[in-house]
């Protein structure tokens, strides 16, 4: 391999093998016992209050579930009653809440299925709870705790409404009304309380996201909470054994649990004063990815009469439906982060607008991946072209180069300056090839990062792989190979080959240096590397990796073939040395660094014996 060639393929395997130990790095052993929120443990069963002082005093004494039923009449309303379940749905969603609390305890997305073809809920359980800590007693009644009373209605626009109502006495009331739009993932939530004024409101959220992809494993490692401040600050964390997040730097304007490609955000008008999250990933449960319990603070303005706006999101991880909220919900789709965060905007604003533009009006999402890949090869075939001729003019000076190397033997200093003369005197700039490979770089990493996270390509099938956003398999093992995995991928297995082979018709047509014999081999080792990677990786990415060597290797034939004049380019190098030398700073200050460093190689120190006269 050439200067050139080692340059960029350095980068490419530094880069590949940062992304692999990071990722490496967020894979935990996950703790066997779930562990819920304290603060949520400690409010699943408050006491209550009541309106009369002996009343109060008994509420305060055993949770309504104990009371027998001479005591729960003594009550109001809102402490006894039967519990019972309302569904609310839309075009999209179907929402299934409890009387007892008033908090939607399943979430059905019509449109979609899990890998298995079932209903696809992003969570369904008691698990899955949002309740106030109200300030009563001392802050000793939960609206989880309470009955109400629901009433739905039809809104004229065709939006679905449900009013949930519970009278606690003396003048206190509280109102928990949910409204989903006709055909939207965006619900509203209001809750009214009166005669209960404060100045902040503590509220619990709790949900369990459902395993509903091929892979847990990559489904959990894709599991993460997302947040953002009011100030337009925001972050992110992966899921991970008893993981713990305390925000209060600020206004939080929404936090989000997000699955692999499902989300559900919880969004304030007014914004969370302060948020403490806790997560888990339960190891020993299947069903469940995670779990994300969450203590809000709620800032309260004044009056007898106060409101909770809120907004609250379940739905898909569709770039184009979460951007058209405008509230950077898109954030959460991993278009690039950790070390290679930049890519993001190079997806953001090229290569997902392009995506989008072929997705309508082609249904194939294989067809699309082939198309965006011609089409980038295309855009970048004159970056191409400069690094083969650059190769090329280093495989006409090899000859040249050879006689150099004779000449100077071991003196690898003497050889550095003669081989910038030839170069200097020649017009090539060594160079010359790794600027176009650097400018190739990203937009490999973007589309490595882009067609994993669409949610388009989930369970569309091409070829022998039914699900495109999942590794496909053509054998399973009987036992587990580490760094590789019990699956044999025949999309990665195709594309380990086509790079081997890339790498040796790369290696006879560029030069290779004898003093690095370790670079001859290192291209073949890379692939093999890649293959316990890629395998567990889905095959939209794969494949596409598999067509963009084909590509690349038919690409490098046409060029050389049709393009690159080996015969005009020598005779143009040896024209160039007749001609006079452009100055150039750059390449005189290399050759004097390269000449001060020889002499001083050459210069051998005396030293005088003190002692001899």
């Amino acid at each position: 391999m050439d200067r050139n060639s080692v340059i960029g393929f350095t980068l490419l395997v530094a880069l590949v093998v940062t992304y692999f130990l990071y990722n490496k790095h967020e894979q935990d052993k996950y703790y066997e016992l779930r562990r819920a929120d304290s603060i949520t443990t400690a409010k699943s069963h408050p006491h209550v209050a009541d309106s009369s002082k002996a009343a109060n005093q008994l509420a305060a004494a055993a949770p309504i579930d104990n009371m027998n039923d001479s005591l729960r009449k003594t009550l109001p309303a809102a402490y006894s009653g039967k519990e019972q379940s309302v569904t609310l749905e839309n075009k999209k969603l179907a929402l299934t809440f409890t009387s007892k609390g008033a908090y939607p305890v399943s979430a059905e997305l019509k449109g979609y299925k899990t890998y298995w073809q079932k209903p696809q809920y992003l969570f369904n359980g008691k698990g899955n709870m949002l309740n106030a800590i109200l300030p009563v007693n001392n802050n000793a009644v939960a609206t989880s705790d309470l009955y109400f009373t629901p009433v739905t209605r039809d809104e004229p626009n065709g939006d679905k409404t449900i009013d949930f109502s519970a009278d606690m006495g003396n003048g206190k009331k509280v109102d928990i009304i949910y409204t989903l739009p006709a055909d939207d993932y965006m619900m509203t939530c209001n809750m009214i309380l009166t005669g209960m004024p404060t100045s902040s409101l503590v509220m619990n959220w709790n949900t369990e996201g459902l395993h509903s992809e091929k892979d847990i494993m990559n489904e959990r490692m894709a599991t993460q909470l997302y947040y953002k401040y009011k100030n337009g600050n925001n972050d992110y964390f992966t899921i991970k054994s008893d993981s713990r997040k305390d925000l209060d730097e600020g206004a939080i304007q929404w936090t989000g649990f997000r699955k692999q490609y499902f989300s559900s955000v919880l969004i304030s008008k007014e914004g969370f004063t302060k948020a403490t999250i806790h997560s888990n990933a339960p190891a020993t449960d299947t069903n469940v990815v995670a779990e994300n319990r969450e203590v809000l603070d709620v800032p309260m303005k004044p009056g007898n009469i106060q409101n909770i706006n809120l907004q609250w999101y379940i739905g898909p991880n569709d770039y184009n439906t979460l951007r058209a909220y405008h509230l950077d919900l898109d954030q959460m789709i991993p278009l690039g982060y950790g070390p290679m965060a930049f890519v993001k905007y190079i997806n953001k604003w090229t290569l997902v607008p392009i995506f989008y533009f072929l997705a309508s009006f082609i249904s194939n999402y294989a067809l699309i991946i082939v198309l965006m890949t011609l089409m980038i090869r295309l855009v970048l075939s004159f970056f191409t072209y400069k690094s083969y001729l650059s190769a090329a003019k280093m495989r006409v000076l090899k000859p040249e180069l050879d006689v150099i190397r004779a000449q100077c033997g071991d003196d690898t200093q003497k050889f550095s300056v003669e081989q910038m003369k030839l170069f200097k005197s020649a017009g090539v700039n060594p160079l010359g090839g790794c600027l176009p490979s650097l400018i190739q770089i990203p937009i490999i990493v973007s589309l490595y990062y882009l067609f994993p996270s669409l949610i388009e390509f989930r369970q569309k099938s091409f070829l022998w792989a039914p699900d495109l956003s999942t590794y496909d398999s053509i054998f399973h093992l009987p036992f587990s190979i580490p760094s590789y995995g019990d699956h044999v991928s025949l999309f990665t297995l195709l594309m380990t080959a086509s790079s081997l082979f890339l790498a040796l018709y790369n290696r006879n047509m560029t030069t290779q240096d004898p003093n690095n014999p370790m670079m001859k081999y290192l291209p073949f080792i890379f692939p093999i590397f890649l293959m316990g990677i890629f395998n567990k990786m889905a095959a939209a990415l794969t494949f596409y990796y598999t067509f963009s060597n084909i590509l690349s290797i038919s690409q490098q034939f046409i060029i050389q073939k049709y393009f690159i004049n080996e015969k005009a380019i020598h005779a143009e190098l040896q024209a160039n040395k007749s001609k006079p030398a452009t100055p150039s700073k750059w390449a005189a200050r290399m050759e004097q660094l390269q000449k001060s460093q020889a002499d001083r190689g050459k210069q051998t120190p005396i030293i005088k014996n003190p002692n001899k006269k």
